[in-house]
């Protein structure tokens, strides 16, 4: 016994001893502190970061001597040699440039930015910081060659190199590996329900095709949100940022943004960190009462239909619906309902609530890691698709398990979603007016009042006017109790025919794998991998055609990746990267996505790039599955099981009574796309009256989208200056759109009888059908950023992003691109970290070229805007804190970046962030 205990005594005396202590600073090149520097023991992973005032202190389990590296983005990295126990390491970093950042995304595998294959934004968080935006994600509208349309306060749409809109599912966002798009919609709603600033550790964007390692809805670029790991960032950080929004229509608001973080490592092998945030301020206002089809009509045409007014959908022919004893003395005119303007829809209450959790355990200490993250987030918003949507009390919830280390990952996760209280504001207009009165009734009274005016003497505006004073007698007004109660039913009732309800509680489930089998071999690096997802859609018939239950469906991918890296000599060398990627979907066969990369380092300071790859993207959810009435158009997806789910009974005039000895017809989804006209052809024989310009549609089933994309670029240093350049070519087949298309209620399209009687007769439907279209679209681009230091330290960008859609318009009329892109982007931005000691400040510009926006909900010129964002920091180190004075939009000038939203106005604030490394 007495030897056992000195052999454990002596033990412990070893294991004692073998423990080395150092502490010491990081500072940069002005002897100011880096906080959330790494320091790492080179050869291990044990490591520690600094504090807010730089310091930090590590304890290793070896004797010296051992060599310490200190690093922090946008920093060059240095390493000390350590010799003996308690020594004190005093680091100080020289800052480097954009070039020498670490970006993770471009081949999964981390390497700079410099020797990246293919173009790469990051936005760390030395940016993130600086931003004069009012938060990281609004920040990003400053990268170059990146649009951020904005949708409403808290809902704002990232995209690259054109073809956007709010239902971006061209456009993949990851968060910590996890995509979070919505499962109802099948795309992200911006930062709803995203990160908390105070945890985002890094943002890369990769603009353009990556369906090479990513799959399928990497069309257009991807979006990766990096958070912070608890095991090298601890402690408790917030923020807190008050002030106001300035709007012309919504006046002065108050906003508010809470963020909070707490992150502890219990021991080497366990971690955890809990995040939470809280918006909430006043959306702004969309009140537009510009006529969407003729700007130049105003709310006392007879055909009126609002931009921002709902309910005035609702039209009808007076002269198709007048009785054959009047019918002669009626014009042949469309007349709308009067409709409710969005103000008297909604309140406008933006806000974010989201709460994050995460579990680390490391069961060897060692870089293999165990996480379990827990994601929830609800919140209220606007959302713009084919109607204005109010997103009320929407809940999102993710859950992931993941196994990795450096040289693999697997995860699984699960996305849900409810659609909570939320409503279309176009269908609550409709439906608060028939609450009051029926169609059926309202312009039968307005007839009767039109043809008795008339009788009379009246004049024809004369007779309109008596007509819809009469119609409109007892109208519910907003504010009263009539109103309210019929409000309140239909936003709570999900039958579009009676209520305006969106309900949904759809899911999917997502697993992938990736391997590095580089720490393997020499000669190459080479990774392989792949994904799952199944999708569960359940939106009890009121988006989908799910009346019956859930539609399930799955869709899965793997992928190969290889790069070799050709030295030269000690400067030039060549790094080839190739991979392909095969998807598919049960739906369609399969699809293989290749993509061949060269990059060219001439020197430390000068690199050349050229890749080519093709990528594509299956349908989504709603292309597939989708059954809405719209109001001006029945949107059906074109799954082939899809067809005849959607059914409709539509009522058939006089006429077509007569002509088919049925009082109504039961039309199914199938019709738009087998029996069905152009849409442009309908209103040509409508203006001549030649029943021979009818063309015939029927448009093809959906399959999945083709991209082939060739990209050059080129990044170097000419002393101080840091130059990226690119440009891309891409050619698309198979172009995914909508087509909408008019079925007649009889009659066979093309027989130049029947179903041109129903055309005349107003039996007919308007249908949006999700097709792939013949035409040849080809877009193309460039940008081109520069970044330096002048005046001895002030920090100067700029960028100029040029884009174009070649597309034959004239021979495809009723093909929309949404290419909603500006020829023409200017950005630049000029500030200084550190001005004088702990003061800094940036203003940022951004210019866009007007454009054409296209999309369902209407399509309109968006004007050209200048922006300018400003903001001071001050930072107190004794009490950890940075605070911020800032504005967005400080020259006060509306603008807006889709057409049908509210203008943008601006937002002044003030922020407090403590202890946020």
């Amino acid at each position: 016994m007495k030897t056992i205990l000195h052999f454990l005594l002596l033990l412990f005396c070893g294991i004692s001893f073998a423990q080395t202590t150092i502490s010491g600073s990081v500072v940069d090149d002005n002897s100011q502190p880096i906080p959330g520097a790494n320091i790492l023991i080179l050869g291990t992973s044990t490591g520690v970061v600094t504090d807010f005032d730089g310091n930090f202190t590590l304890t290793y389990a070896q004797n010296p001597p051992f060599t310490v590296q200190a690093s922090s983005v946008g920093f060059e990295s240095t390493s000390i040699e350590v010799t003996q126990n308690n020594q004190k390491l005093n680091f100080v970093l020289k800052e480097g440039t954009t070039l020498d950042e670490v970006v993770i995304s471009a081949s999964r595998t981390p390497e700079r930015v410099f020797e990246s294959p293919v173009t790469v934004e990051r936005f760390g968080l030395k940016e993130i910081k600086n931003t004069a935006s009012a938060d990281f994600y609004d920040g990003l509208e400053n990268l170059k060659g990146v649009d951020v349309n904005t949708n409403s306060l808290t809902f704002k749409s990232v995209n690259t190199r054109g073809f956007a809109t709010f239902a971006n599912n061209r456009f993949m966002q990851l968060v910590d590996g996890m995509d979070n798009s919505t499962p109802a919609l099948n795309f992200p709603i911006g930062n709803l329900v995203g990160m908390t600033e105070t945890d985002v550790l890094s943002v890369e964007l990769l603009p353009g095709a990556s369906s090479a390692l990513y799959g399928a809805n990497a069309f257009n670029g991807i979006l990766f949100m990096r958070s912070k790991n608890p095991f090298d960032h601890q402690g408790i950080s917030g923020s807190v940022k008050k002030g106001i929004t300035s709007q012309e229509a919504a006046g002065d608001n108050d906003y508010i943004d809470v963020n909070f973080r707490a992150a502890y490592k219990f021991t080497e092998h366990f971690a955890a960190k809990i995040n939470f945030g809280y918006l909430q301020g006043t959306d702004w206002a969309a009140t537009s009462e510009v006529d969407k089809i003729d700007a130049t009509r105003t709310r006392a045409n007879l055909n009126y239909d609002g931009i921002n007014v709902y309910g005035d959908e609702v039209s009808a022919n007076i002269r198709s619906e007048a009785p054959e004893s009047i019918k002669g003395i009626m014009p042949d005119v469309e007349v709308s309902r009067t409709g409710y303007n969005e103000r008297d829809l909604t309140d406008y209450n933006a806000e974010s609530i989201k709460a994050d959790w995460g579990l680390y355990l490391r069961p060897w200490a060692n870089d293999f890691e165990i996480q379990y993250v827990g994601k929830v987030g609800t919140g209220s918003t606007i959302y713009q698709g084919t109607n204005r949507y109010y997103i009320d009390n929407f809940f999102q919830q993710q859950h992931k398990l993941e196994f990795k280390n450096d040289n693999f990952f697997l995860r699984g996760y699960v996305v849900a979603d409810k659609a909570g209280d939320s409503y279309d504001m176009v269908f609550t207009g409709i439906n608060i007016n028939r609450a009051w009165k029926s169609d059926e009734d309202w312009f039968k009274q307005y007839i009767e009042t039109y043809a008795g005016a008339t009788l009379g003497g009246a004049t024809e505006a004369q007779a309109h006017a008596a007509a819809r004073a009469q119609a409109e007698s007892g109208r519910y007004l907003p504010g009263t109790p009539e109103y309210q109660a019929a409000f309140n039913r239909s936003i709570n009732d999900p039958n579009l025919a009676t209520g305006s309800k969106f309900q949904d509680a759809s899911k999917y489930y997502h697993a992938d794998a990736n391997y590095n089998f580089g720490h393997l071999m020499d000669w190459a690096e080479i990774q392989v991998g792949g994904s799952y997802r199944r999708y569960s859609l359940n939106s009890f018939g009121t988006i989908y055609t799910d009346t019956d239950g859930s539609i399930d469906y799955s869709e899965f991918g793997i992928y190969t990746q290889m790069q070799k890296t050709i030295e030269f000599n000690d400067d030039l060398s060549l790094k080839i990267t190739g991979s392909a990627r095969y998807d598919k979907s049960e739906f369609f066969n399969g699809f293989v996505s290749p993509r061949l990369s060269l990059g060219l380092t001439l020197n430390e300071d000068h690199n050349i790039r050229a890749s080519v790859q093709t990528g594509f993207r299956n349908p989504t959810t709603q292309d597939l599955f989708i059954g809405l009435d719209a109001g001006r158009a029945i949107l059906v997806g074109s799954a082939p099981d899809n067809l005849d789910r959607y059914e409709r009974t539509f009522s058939l005039s006089p006429e077509g009574q007569a002509l088919t000895q049925q009082q109504s017809i039961t039309q199914t989804g199938r019709v738009a796309y087998e029996n069905s006209y152009t849409a442009s052809s309908v209103m040509a024989l409508a203006e001549t009256g030649n029943p021979a310009v009818l063309e015939v549609s029927n448009p093809d089933i959906i399959k999945p989208e083709q991209v082939t994309s060739a990209e050059v670029g080129y990044r170097g240093k000419f002393n101080s200056v840091v130059v990226d350049f690119s440009a891309y070519y891409n050619k698309y087949q198979d172009f995914i759109s909508q087509e909408v298309v008019i079925s007649p209620f009889y009659g066979t399209v093309g027989d130049g009888s029947a179903s041109v009687a129903a055309i005349a007769n107003d039996d007919y439907q308007a249908y949006s059908t999700y097709t792939n279209s013949p035409a040849d679209v080809n877009s193309y681009g460039a940008s081109v950023g520069i970044s330096t230091k002048v005046f001895g330290g002030f920090d100067l960008s700029g960028s100029y992003t040029y884009a174009k859609l070649d597309f034959d318009r004239q021979q495809f009329p009723d093909f929309t691109t949404n290419f909603n892109t500006p020829e023409h982007k200017f950005k630049a931005s000029f500030g200084h970290t550190n001005l004088f000691k702990n003061f800094g400040f940036n203003i940022a510009y951004r210019f866009s070229d007007d454009y054409y926006w296209e999309a369902t909900f209407g399509n309109g010129l968006v004007p050209e805007f200048h922006v300018v964002d400003a903001q001071i920091n001050y930072k107190v180190p004794k009490i950890k804190s940075a605070f911020k004075l800032g504005a967005t939009n400080l020259l006060g000038d509306e603008y807006f970046t889709a057409f049908g939203t509210g203008n943008i106005g601006s937002m002044y604030y003030v922020s407090w962030t403590i202890n946020n490394l």
